[in-house]
């Protein structure tokens, strides 16, 4: 190859790097263009602000401030039945309780929700299968009045036992009953408020739970054996004792990964009252000079030195005098009577 076509070859490689840098400086220099979407703004609803559900509401669910919400609504739409921001009653449905399911973003009506001191209220709050069961209470054992409508308790059962031996008797509390709704205190089936919406706090005698049929008859049992006191149960619980649930393989999630599904498992079992397994406490856990145990026949067993159980046998009662064998002569002296055997066979 001689020295022109080698010159031409250079030349051309030149041209092509300085093209290829020329044309990559441009390429970097200029953005991607961007596609936007014209989308119209939405055109405000023509309507007034009527009351819908923020979640779904299940049938028998008491109703709470965080429920509901006013939202606008095509006034073309609106019924008489829904209610409406500017209507005096919408303001008082706080404490009813929901008649019809009622999916979440739908208006309330009202044939959907029952009031307290309706006919068929407290029926209406039950979920299927449920009873109503009310339990006598004090101040000291319903926590002071803390306890409303749509909380969740548990039932704690004090009872003495006196066992067959000599002693004290025992005493012990037990925790029988856990996660019952409550429906309401005393007569009342919605919380106390002032004039300016705030709670207030009132003593009551009586506490209506929620309960299945053989709850219901443990509780008519229990107050006959005992004291029942509430133990007003937190929020984080029922969440706590569903995970343990469902690690341990009690509860059955359905298997077709349905997330809707699941959802309404988990909240049917985290709603569900509890009977088991119950946990208790005796004298001994508070104090060194209460029992741990029921007093039996021969043994008086107390835990007197903090340290342990001391078991103190009873005296033995004294044997009764073998019967004489043939005549016997019954001496009196006063008011003390005397057989004495005089003879026969021994």
């Amino acid at each position: 190859m001689d020295s022109r076509k080698m010159f031409l070859l250079a030349g051309a490689l030149v041209i092509a790097a300085m093209t290829a840098l020329m044309a990559r400086s441009l390429m970097a220099g200029s953005s991607t263009p961007v596609a936007i979407a014209n989308t119209p703004a939405e055109a405000p609803i023509d309507g007034p602000r009527v009351l819908v559900a923020t979640k779904a509401l299940a049938i028998g669910t008491i109703i709470d401030a965080a429920s509901l919400r006013f939202q606008p609504w095509p006034k073309e739409l609106v019924e008489n039945a829904y209610f409406l921001e500017s209507s005096p009653d919408s303001r008082s449905l706080v404490g009813t309780v929901v008649r019809f399911a009622i999916p979440a973003g739908q208006p309330i009506t009202q044939g959907s929700l029952v009031k307290p001191g309706d006919r068929g209220f407290l029926a209406a709050a039950l979920g299927p299968g449920m009873r109503a069961v009310t339990v006598p209470v004090s101040a000291q054992s319903a926590v002071a009045g803390f306890v409303f409508p749509g909380d969740r308790v548990d039932l704690v059962l004090t009872q003495t036992v006196a066992g067959g031996g000599d002693g004290p008797p025992l005493k012990a509390s037990e925790t029988f009953l856990r996660n019952l709704r409550v429906l309401a205190t005393d007569q009342r089936t919605d919380k106390n408020s002032d004039d300016q919406g705030r709670t207030v706090v009132s003593t009551y005698s009586t506490v209506t739970v929620e309960a299945t049929p053989r709850i219901a008859e443990k509780i008519a049992v229990a107050q006959t054996v005992g004291t029942l006191s509430l133990s007003l149960r937190s929020i984080a619980d029922n969440k706590s004792e569903l995970e343990e649930a469902i690690a341990s393989g009690d509860v059955q999630l359905p298997a077709n990964g349905d997330a809707k599904a699941e959802k309404a498992a988990l909240d049917r079992i985290a709603s569900r009252p509890l009977d088991g397994p119950s946990t208790f406490s005796t004298g001994a856990d508070v104090s060194r000079f209460q029992r741990s145990s029921v007093p039996g026949k021969g043994t008086d067993t107390t835990d007197n030195s903090g340290g342990g159980t001391m078991a103190v046998a009873a005296s033995p009662a004294p044997s009764a005098p073998a019967a004489p064998r043939g005549p016997v002569v019954r001496i009196t002296r006063g008011n003390d009577v005397t057989d004495v055997s005089v003879g026969g066979n021994k």
